[in-house]
C-alpha cells in the first residue's frame, strides 16, 4: 500500500514515516510528487487536516494521511493552537515562535504553565472519501523558562514532558515517537487503515 504525507515539514515527516512503515506502507511524502501547499483557512485542528488530506488525494490520485497539530497553552488562552507554526507572523521561523511565546509567558510562574501539543490526523481513501478517519493524540506538559535540547522541532525545545524531567527536545526520537501526541493520533489511524 502507498500513502501520501501530506505535509512538506520534513520533521512530521520523520515522525510519521517509520511507523507507517513497520506495516509495511510504502510512504511518500507530497513534495517527492510535487503536490502544492494548501492555504490552511481552517478554523480547527479537524478543518485544516482534512483541507491537506484531500489536497494531497486530488493532486495525486492516492490515499493520503494529513495532520495538523499544535501547542496549546493554558495561560494563554489556548493559544498559539492552529497558529502554532506561524505564531510569530506569516513567516515565522521556529525560533521567533518560540520567543513570542516565552515573551508572552515571561511573567508567568510555573505553576501556571500548563500546556499540551494536540494532534489531529486523518486518512483519506480519496478527494472524494465521505468518511475521512479522524483521529486525536493529547500531550500533557509545561512550557520551560529556557530552551533545553536539540533534538524534534518547532516548540519542542521549551516544552517540559514531567515523566521524564526534560524537554521535548532532550528525549530520544525512538522515545518521542512512542509517547507524542502525534505518535498517539498515528498509532489509532494505523487501527483502522
Amino acid at each position: 500500500m502507498q500513502i501520501i504525507i501530506a505535509s512538506n515539514n520534513q520533521g512530521k515527516i520523520q515522525e510519521i514515516a517509520p511507523l507507517l512503515q513497520t506495516k509495511n506502507i510504502d510512504v511518500i511524502s507530497q513534495a517527492q510528487l510535487q503536490v502544492p501547499e494548501i492555504e490552511e483557512t481552517g478554523l480547527t485542528f479537524v478543518e485544516n487536516a482534512i483541507l491537506k488530506a484531500r489536497n494531497a488525494c486530488e493532486h495525486t490520485n492516492m490515499p493520503a494521511i494529513a495532520d495538523d497539530s499544535g501547542l496549546e497553552v493554558d495561560a494563554l488562552a489556548k493559544r498559539p493552537g492552529i497558529y502554532s507554526s506561524r505564531y510569530a507572523g506569516p513567516r515565522a521561523t521556529y525560533a521567533d515562535n518560540i520567543a513570542k511565546l516565552l515573551q508572552e509567558l515571561r511573567d508567568v510562574p510555573k505553576e501556571r504553565r500548563m500546556a499540551r501539543f494536540q494532534c489531529v490526523m486523518v486518512f483519506l481513501k480519496s478527494a472524494a472519501d465521505p468518511t475521512p478517519i479522524i483521529c486525536q493524540g493529547t500531550w500533557e506538559g509545561e512550557i520551560a523558562f529556557a530552551l533545553v535540547g536539540t533534538n524534534g522541532f518547532g516548540y519542542d525545545p521549551i516544552f517540559w514532558v514531567p515523566a521524564y524531567q526534560c524537554t521535548s527536545a532532550q528525549l530520544s526520537p525512538e522515545l518521542k515517537n512512542k509517547i507524542s501526541h502525534r505518535a498517539q493520533a498515528l498509532q489509532k489511524i494505523m487501527c483502522h487503515i
